[in-house]
């Protein structure tokens, strides 16, 4: 028994196990930086192997590929960010008076078109949407008061992320065989279809969804230029991420913009947004299917759960990392049903 007890405490999984927990711990504060690499570089791989064909060596072309995709990435979320404290700093100062001001109220003008009986519901309402929209001001400065203070952890974890990009996308073919070669011989036909699995999902995620809200920021951020917004590209930016977001959509972003239009009686402004938008959403319906028609369609609650509970446990870079590996699961248990179905079929 004593022997017993032993040889399994120097078994060799016991040992890797051990490990593998130390190590984990370890990398707590960059995990996700670490995944979301891996991620970004299954989709950068392709373009560095464009430029690898003309130039000699592979870690050119991996810099220049990142180069090309993930800094401007970069620099856009620091431009997103500085842009949310002055949007939301020029937004109260130029709003907040007419807000509140007793010889304005929004729910004047509204209630010139409504019957009596429903004035007094109408107040209440629009007290409520602009109680509503000060608590996101609020938020949203709070929020970047508090990342300000995570400087120094948000430029290792950005540091990572890179790292983390280039190598993956060096040598993340290794990864494959390293993980294939632990797994017994009979189960290899699952792991290719399991990993054949895994792409398609990945696909359908970044050409269904991702792309699309790519698509759909840049037309709409074109929009909010021509229609004289002052943070037109942030607006195009948010309106691509709200795009991500299933049933929610990009009507949240809409529908404040406009609201921040009526209180300051840019009404014109406001009617014709509203038609832009709902012109998009129209858009957004061929665009979809177009991009990621022949892909495996994910059903729209994983999505949703994913957007909605990624950013909960990774933070921002949880409206990536939450659908996607979600996407992932669903994939290898979609890949394990089917070869459970096919032994039952065989028998």
């Amino acid at each position: 028994m004593k022997n017993k007890i032993k040889n399994n405490i120097n078994s060799p999984f016991i040992i890797i196990g051990i490990l593998l927990i130390i190590s984990f711990l370890i990398l707590i504060p960059v995990i996700n930086m670490v995944i979301l690499g891996g991620i970004i570089a299954y989709g950068l791989r392709p373009i560095a192997n464009k430029f690898k064909s003309k130039v000699k060596y592979d870690s050119i072309a991996i810099s220049l590929a990142i180069i090309l995709v993930l800094i401007p990435l970069i620099l856009l979320l620091i431009y997103s960010l500085l842009s949310v404290v002055d949007m939301a700093y020029s937004i109260m100062a130029n709003n907040y008076e007419i807000a509140t001001n007793s010889t304005f109220n929004a729910s004047d003008i509204v209630n010139q078109y409504l019957p009596t009986e429903l004035q007094s519901s109408t107040d209440s309402f629009i007290v409520a949407i602009e109680d509503l929209i000060k608590d996101i001001f609020k938020m949203l400065i709070n929020y970047i008061i508090e990342l300000i203070k995570s400087l120094p952890m948000v430029s290792l974890q950005l540091f990572v992320l890179i790292a983390s990009v280039y190598y993956f996308t060096r040598d993340g073919y290794k990864v494959k065989e390293y993980v294939k070669s632990f797994i017994p011989n009979e189960r290899h036909s699952y792991f290719e279809k399991m990993i054949s699995e895994i792409k398609t999902v990945l696909k359908s995620i970044f050409y269904g969804h991702f792309l699309t809200a790519i698509i759909i920021g840049i037309i709409a951020g074109i929009g909010y230029f021509i229609l004289g917004y002052e943070f037109a590209l942030f607006l195009g930016v948010l309106t691509g991420i709200c795009q991500l977001i299933p049933i929610l959509g990009p009507w949240v972003v809409y529908f404040i913009i406009v609201i921040l239009d009526i209180l300051s009686q840019n009404y014109l402004r406001a009617a014709t947004l509203l038609l832009f938008g709902f012109g998009l959403s129209l858009s957004d319906m061929y665009i979809r299917p177009q991009l990621a028609g022949k892909y495996v369609d994910i059903p729209a609650l994983i999505l949703l759960l994913g957007f909605l509970a990624g950013p909960i446990v990774f933070g921002l870079v949880g409206l990536i990392l939450g659908p996607l590996i979600l996407g992932i699961t669903y994939a290898v248990l979609k890949s394990y049903k089917e070869e459970v179905e096919e032994k039952r079929i065989g028998e």
